[in-house]
């Protein structure tokens, strides 16, 4: 007698990943993910601004607050972001749907992705997404008004999502030369962003040597509020231990050290002739500067492109114990009060403006690059 056994199908199930790009800020820096070919992500472009979503290369594209705005952006004022927002959350809540993974990624200080990320954020929230913030603050030069809108923007947005890593444009000073154009100086921000989506969905998305699930991810980033992400890439003798001291000593995120981080994912990344011994060392010296019962959880990937090259990534999370305020928001306005001896203390000067969801209307939606 023949006995036939039969395989059963065997279904991959990836995570569905959307990065959402809010306002002029957020639009330009999935462009720059767009066009670093980052893999395994779905792109919408969010804005109120007609002509921005137009040279959008966003898969899909949401055009908040038509009956608003006109079209029009929102004028850098925050209620007009939100309610913005508001009058288009079917739209959004249609396109966040099924997702696993949000990422919103946006430029705090203005009006549309100050305003709007907290909304996106919470609808976010209440489809049970694992929701991630990835912004940036103002220059100081940009002064006062600015970073206060900024730091109430923020704020917000920390009620909404799992995790939120925050990046100062000033820190682009400590990597930035005499030479530096002021072009290539928001491109060095975008790069930033990118790093810190890249790093946590490339070990998911990609094939590698040792690949993470969604799971891996959610364990070290579902509800722990401050992170930090740091990357260094380095060749040559001792690369292993040079990128990882590099990620670890971001200058571009000041504002906290590894200590006291509950939950550590570390994606290692390099050519074929990465070795199983460089992996250890370099797990071993961020390890190092850890709490021993934090969480930590490795990935690592194989890129032909790094040939003879080792890149070191780490998202350290759960770091709101460690501080009472966040120095990144915080000490860049007391920095401008004091260059201002006019300017009043925001921290100290009342309560903020309140936010509030409203009865959304619906708004236009629409998908393709070239929509």
């Amino acid at each position: 007698m023949t006995i036939n056994f039969k395989a059963p199908d065997i279904k991959e199930l990836k995570p569905r990943i959307l990065v959402l790009g809010v306002g002029g800020a957020g639009g330009n820096a999935i462009n720059g993910m767009i066009d670093s070919g980052l893999q395994g992500v779905e792109f919408i472009a969010v804005n109120t601004d007609a002509q921005d979503l137009r040279i959008s290369k966003a898969q899909a594209k949401i055009q908040m607050g038509t009956n608003l705005t006109k079209g029009l952006g929102a004028g850098a004022k925050l209620d007009i972001g939100q309610a913005a927002a508001d009058e288009s959350l079917n739209d959004i809540v249609n396109v966040l749907q099924g997702s696993n993974m949000v990422f919103i990624t946006a430029g705090m200080g203005g009006g549309t992705g100050t305003g709007a990320a907290h909304v996106i954020a919470r609808a976010a929230k209440e489809l049970n997404i694992l929701t991630v913030g990835v912004i940036t603050l103002p220059f100081l030069y940009e002064g006062p008004s600015r970073m206060r809108k900024a730091q109430q923007g923020l704020e917000e947005l920390r009620k909404h999502v799992d995790t939120i890593i925050v990046v100062p444009n000033q820190n682009l000073f400590k990597i930035a030369s005499e030479q530096t154009t002021f072009e290539e100086s928001f491109e060095l921000s975008n790069d930033v962003l990118l790093h810190g989506v890249q790093s946590i969905t490339d070990l998911m998305v990609r094939p590698g040597l040792i690949n993470l699930d969604f799971a891996d991810v959610e364990t070290v980033m579902s509800s722990m509020g401050k992170a930090m992400m740091g990357t260094g890439q380095a060749e040559g003798e001792g690369r292993a231990t040079k990128a990882a001291e590099l990620a670890i000593n971001n200058p571009l995120i000041d504002d906290y050290t590894l200590k006291g981080a509950k939950g550590l994912l570390v994606n290692i990344t390099g050519g074929k002739d990465l070795k199983l011994f460089e992996v250890d060392e370099a797990v071993n010296k961020v390890r190092s500067e850890v709490d021993p019962e934090a969480e930590l959880i490795i990935g690592a990937i194989t890129d032909e492109n790094l040939e003879g090259v080792m890149r070191v990534s780490i998202v350290a999370t759960a770091l709101d114990g460690q501080q009472p305020e966040p120095k990144s928001v915080i000490n860049m306005v007391h920095r401008i009060q004091n260059r201002n001896p006019g300017y009043s203390d925001f921290a100290n000067n009342g309560s903020t403006q309140s936010f509030a969801f409203s009865n959304p209307n619906n708004s236009i939606i629409t998908h393709g690059a070239n929509a």
